[in-house]
């Protein structure tokens, strides 16, 4: 699986850029502020349909324009897919793929499959459990359609329930009404727990090696799920949690509230461990997320690292940089010299400065 090339056109501070990748590593460098993360993020956009930021599709188009538009060449399995994306200013993005416009944006999931890393992923374990959603959100929603789809119709109905908790507030009447919605809420909500669990499932069984050799031997680490229904079902939270969720007009369960736990023997990372722990931690994950890709797809993703190399120490960046030597990579850095020292492979070199990228090799 790779990405062979993309151009963008009132992208960010991008008035026109066209730029074609190796198949192996391709480095963009240069001063901070320049634009090479908005390179990255209009890759992983071009396959993800949403930026790694979470930034709105207006806020991505170059100031003073209406429009902007991403068109990326990707080779899956010996066969070359274009993905077009217009994103305008006051109505939903346009996404063609091979000029075939698609109904829903959906449709564009699993076609080429992302591994983004930044330094905030480094803060994933400390961080607060929405991040760790979106995390498991973002991967699953790449590699399964149907959780997709179920991921989208749980959060419209979790949306509607809480248009009609605000609507209705306190009225004797809401009690049949939410009762339709927490059918549908637990029919979805059910299935999204447990393809969550088959995933941390799938990620212990890879994550545990990676930490040790990262650690030394010296840690283990395993995953688990916190469901916010606890040790009830949760039909039977939703119905515990009722007046509660009348009172503060919003759904308090479900697994748009729940969470993922880091264990190293009995001590949970997220509360109690060190920041290098929780670092070393988050960087097991993000390494195990690109081998359960491998499994999963009988491919290789596209690994975008943006600028987080000079967040590790040697140690790890040696360990991250072995581990993705087979893995077509684009990586952003502010010095070539930071990390190479003549050990890595560089295939193509982009010096990036005030929107304009050139190409030194």
């Amino acid at each position: 699986m790779k990405i062979k090339s993309l151009k963008l056109k009132n992208y960010r501070n991008y008035d026109l850029l066209k730029l074609d990748f190796d198949d192996a590593a391709n480095i963009f460098y240069g001063d901070n502020a320049q634009g090479k993360t908005n390179i990255l993020e209009a890759v992983y956009l071009s396959g993800t349909t949403k930026s790694h930021r979470g930034t709105k599709d207006r806020d991505l188009i170059q100031f003073g324009n209406e429009e902007s538009h991403i068109e990326a060449v990707v080779e899956k399995k010996g066969i070359e897919y274009q993905l077009d994306m217009h994103l305008k200013k006051n109505s939903p993005k346009g996404i063609a793929v091979n000029k075939i416009p698609l109904r829903k944006a959906s449709e564009l999931f699993g076609i080429i499959n992302f591994v983004f890393f930044s330094p905030e992923d480094l803060n994933i374990i400390k961080d607060g459990p929405s991040e760790r959603r979106r995390f498991i959100d973002m991967e699953l929603s790449q590699l399964d359609r149907v959780y997709l789809s179920d991921l989208y119709n749980y959060n419209r109905i979790v949306n509607q329930r809480n248009h009609l908790l605000k609507d209705m507030g306190n009225s004797g009447k809401i009690a049949d009404t939410l009762d339709i919605w927490d059918l549908q809420l637990v029919q979805y909500g059910n299935k999204i727990i447990e393809r969550r669990k088959e995933f941390i499932k799938q990620v212990n069984e890879i994550i545990s090696s990676v930490h040790k050799k990262l650690t030394g031997s010296k840690e283990d680490i395993q995953l688990v799920y916190e469901p916010s229904n606890g040790n009830l079902t949760l039909e039977q939270t939703l119905v515990k949690n009722r007046e509660r969720d009348m009172r503060i007009k919003s759904t308090s369960v479900g697994p748009h509230r729940d969470d993922i736990c880091f264990m190293s023997g009995d001590l949970d990372i997220r509360r109690f461990g060190s920041q290098g722990q929780q670092r070393t931690a988050a960087l097991s994950l993000k390494l195990s997320e690109i081998e359960l890709v491998k499994q999963a797809i009988k491919d290789t993703p596209v690994l975008l690292l943006d600028d987080v190399l000079s967040e590790l120490d040697k140690h790890r960046q040696n360990y991250l940089l072995d581990s993705i030597n087979d893995i077509q990579t684009l990586i952003t850095c502010t010095g070539v010299e930071d990390f190479v020292n003549h050990r890595f492979s560089i295939n193509k070199v982009f010096h990036v400065h005030n929107g304009q990228v050139t190409n030194e090799n």
